[in-house]
C-alpha cells in the first residue's frame, strides 16, 4: 500500500485506565493526534490552516479494539486517506503493536471547514496533491449514514461545558464527547469488559456553558449500549454512538 503516513508512541503513564491499559479516551487521543502530524508532515498544518480559518472537523467515525495497550508499550498507527468528495474526506488507521500485529482498526469523515462561517468549504487541490490516496479500506462499514437512536429509558449522566473544553476551532472537540459516553457507562461493566467497538455521529456543537446529559441505555445484544449527548432543557443532540463491550480476560 502506498501514500500512507506512521506514527510512533510510547504509552505514559498518565494514559492508563485503572487496569493499567490504555484508556479509549487515549486512544481516540492518539488517532487525532497521528491526524494532525499527517497534516504536519505536507506543510499544511492544522495551526497554519487556522491562520486561514479553516479546520478539520470530525462528523462520523467508527473505533475496532482487539487489546489496548499498556504502560511503556510502543505501538505504530497508520493512517491514510481512502477517499475524498468535494468537502469530505474519509480517513482509515490502523494500531499496530511492537511485533506488528494489529491491535485496532479505525475509519472517520472529516469535513473541510470554515470556521468562522461555520460551513465546509472545499478542500485544497494542494492537500489532496501532497496527500494522494490509497483505496484501501481499515475497516469495511458506512459512517455515512444517519444513527437513529431513542433515548427513552436511558440512565442520564449531567456535564457542564467548559472554556478548556474548547479548541480552537472554537467548539467542543469530539473527545471531550467521547469521554462523556465513557464516563455514562456502569461501573461493573467497564471493570468487566473491554471497549471492543464504538460508533459515532457528532451532530451539533454544544457551547461553553451549556449543560449536557450524556444519555446511555442498553442495546438489543449482550453487552452493546446505545448513547445520546444533548444539551439540557432542548432537543439540541449533539451526538449519537452505539458500542459494544468484551469480558475482559484475566491474566
Amino acid at each position: 500500500m502506498e501514500n500512507y503516513f506512521d506514527k510512533s508512541f510510547e504509552l505514559r503513564y498518565s494514559e492508563m485506565d485503572k487496569s493499567g491499559y490504555a484508556s479509549p479516551t487515549t486512544i481516540l487521543t492518539l488517532l487525532e493526534e497521528t491526524a494532525a502530524d499527517h497534516c504536519h508532515s505536507i506543510n499544511t498544518s492544522l495551526y497554519h490552516l487556522r491562520e486561514q480559518n479553516i479546520g478539520w472537523v470530525l462528523i462520523s467515525g467508527i473505533i475496532n479494539m482487539e487489546r489496548y495497550p499498556t504502560y511503556k508499550e510502543k505501538i505504530v498507527i497508520r493512517t491514510w486517506l481512502s477517499d475524498y468528495t468535494f468537502i469530505k474526506g474519509t480517513r482509515e488507521n490502523i494500531i499496530y503493536d511492537e511485533q506488528k500485529n494489529i491491535i485496532g482498526r479505525a475509519k472517520g469523515l472529516w469535513v473541510f471547514f470554515d470556521i468562522k462561517k461555520r460551513r465546509p468549504v472545499q478542500i485544497f487541490n494542494s492537500i489532496k496533491e501532497k496527500w494522494s490516496l490509497s483505496p484501501t479500506e481499515s475497516i469495511r462499514h458506512d459512517i455515512t449514514g444517519k444513527m437513529e437512536v431513542n433515548d427513552s429509558g436511558s440512565s442520564i449522566r449531567k456535564f457542564d461545558v467548559n472554556l478548556h473544553d474548547i479548541d480552537m476551532y472554537m467548539h467542543l472537540n469530539n473527545i471531550k464527547y467521547f469521554q462523556w459516553v465513557m464516563d455514562s457507562m456502569d461501573e461493573e461493566v467497564v471493570d468487566n469488559c473491554y471497549l471492543a467497538s464504538i460508533e459515532g455521529r457528532f451532530i451539533a456543537e454544544a457551547k461553553n456553558g451549556d449543560t449536557v446529559l450524556s444519555l446511555t441505555k442498553k442495546g438489543l445484544s449482550d453487552n452493546s449500549f446505545l448513547h445520546v449527548i444533548k444539551v439540557q432543557d432542548s432537543n439540541k443532540v449533539c451526538a449519537t454512538a452505539k458500542s459494544l463491550w468484551k469480558k475482559k480476560v484475566k491474566q
